[in-house]
């Protein structure tokens, strides 16, 4: 193998002590038969460790013959929960450094996901590491559909999750490869849903009493023509609202979910709104998600919108019927949202110019 592995023994003696071509100590080092005899130990311990693994015609490599000499857990006892707890207590240390609470929180609910499946399919706590195959996967995502109730999109999302630590496996010698290498994801054909220009316009124009509703109606059309998320606009400060390069007010910000800036100009209607809200520190009165969607569906009886509103879809109509519609480039549309590429703003939003480009050809088609 032509590999080291570096160790200390613990025993201290004079370099000058050393016969470095017989690797024994010699005198007049005190209690050199000792060292000499712990020396022997540790070798045949290592020899020891060695045979076993060859004996398993496996492959290994020189770590896994130091892990057993020490007697630790050999790589390939490990369990399928008990590695995906150790990923979780790694990536717990990266909170506020690299990934946020709430992407941890996705993981380990994958991983009570597996667990219960486990319990389901095998009827037992854990399932061995080596043992994965692509069965393996095709049966949790059977139990998800079945047991769990859960659709495709989410299960392609737990899936992802779940094969992150297991490719770590591969990488770092706990697996000779990707037991899920040949899984492919069932694709998902999702329809993006928005207000048109018509009933959007509907929306803004109707004149509501209510004053919770009249606020609801406030924050739905400045997310329509800024295009932020729930999220951000309830973590929207007078800070971020600056005056930018071009004299005009702008929205900057950094976006929870992928950790890029948002760099937003604001619209007239937009800063219409703005100004009637000023608060001391976030800009708009706290409001909960759940309550926030739960006005909307009041309001979308109101004013007659048959669609169900909800505060994602302001962020959808401002992609598509603010931007697309008015012509503005899929690069822009995916900067203005704080997308983390420009594949997700394609994926979602490219049948909306597709749909663009053959409404512009009927129209030619009438000239």
């Amino acid at each position: 193998m032509k590999e080291r592995k570096q160790f200390a023994t613990g025993l201290f003696i004079n370099p000058n002590n050393w016969n470095s071509k017989q690797q024994l100590v010699k005198p007049p080092e005190p209690d050199s038969d000792y060292i000499n005899n712990q020396l022997s130990l540790i070798k045949t311990k290592i020899n020891r460790a060695f045979l076993m693994l060859q004996f398993q015609e496996i492959s290994f490599t020189v770590i896994d013959i130091y892990s057993l000499y020490k007697g630790e857990k050999s790589t390939r006892d490990y369990s399928v929960i008990e590695y995906f707890e150790r990923y979780l207590n790694k990536l717990k240390k990266l909170i506020n450094i690299d990934i946020k609470l709430t992407t941890w929180k996705k993981f380990e609910y994958v991983k009570k996901h597996v667990q219960s499946f486990i319990k389901w399919q095998y009827k037992s706590s854990d399932y061995p590491l080596k043992d994965l195959k692509l069965q393996f996967l095709s049966d949790f995502e059977f139990y998800l559909k079945t047991e769990k109730h859960i659709g495709q999109i989410t299960i392609n999302k737990i899936i992802q999750r779940f094969r992150k630590p297991i490719k770590i496996t591969v990488a770092e010698g706990y697996l000779d490869r990707d037991p899920f290498m040949l899984h492919k994801s069932k694709s998902v054909r999702t329809e993006v849903v928005f207000l048109s220009p018509e009933e959007l316009q509907k929306f803004e124009e109707y004149e509501i009493s209510q004053p919770r509703l009249q606020f609801i109606q406030d924050l739905f059309i400045f997310s329509c023509y800024t295009g932020l998320p729930y999220n951000e606009l309830m973590h929207l400060e007078q800070k971020h609202i600056v005056k930018g390069f071009d004299g005009n007010l702008w929205i900057q910000m950094k976006r929870e979910k992928t950790s890029k800036e948002l760099s937003i100009p604001l619209l007239p209607k937009a800063e219409v709104i703005l100004n009637r809200y000023d608060g001391e520190v976030f800009v708009f009165p706290r409001i909960s998600n759940q309550r926030y969607n739960s006005y909307l569906k009041e309001i979308a009886a109101i004013v007659g919108i048959e669609k169900k509103l909800t505060t994602h879809m302001a962020r959808k109509t401002f992609a598509s019927t603010v931007l697309l519609y008015n012509d503005a480039p899929m690069e822009i549309v995916s900067k203005l949202l704080g997308h983390s590429s420009m594949k997700v703003t394609q994926d979602s939003y490219g049948k909306i110019v597709e749909k663009k480009i053959s409404e512009e050809m009927s129209r030619l088609k009438g000239r």
